[in-house]
């Protein structure tokens, strides 16, 4: 189950550990309401609730500020370009 995003919710350590995916929770996994100001993935919300895609890779503006913003903090910079890239990469190659 790829999310919005472009991460594998089987790839997560969270998942089915605290958290059921993006896609099942609706944009609302665990952290959002705590560490997001509107209580929902930032990504899911756009991509999914105000453009009514299915992910951000079908979206003319990847990567956006959006997109790029938002960042476990507990990563380094290193890990999060690494995910960054993986993310976008994954989203590639579900439009093609």
């Amino acid at each position: 189950m790829i999310n919005p995003c472009g991460v594998y919710c089987k790839d997560c350590s969270w998942y089915k550990n605290g958290c059921e995916g993006c896609r099942e929770t609706k944009g609302i996994p665990f952290w959002a309401v705590e560490h997001t100001e509107k209580g929902v993935c930032p990504i899911y919300d756009c991509a999914v609730n105000d453009r009514e895609l299915n992910h951000c890779g079908e979206c003319s503006l990847l990567p956006c500020k959006i997109f790029t913003d938002l960042r476990d903090p507990s990563m380094t910079d290193e890990q999060y370009e690494t995910a960054l890239r993986d993310r976008l990469d994954a989203l590639s190659k579900i439009i093609k």
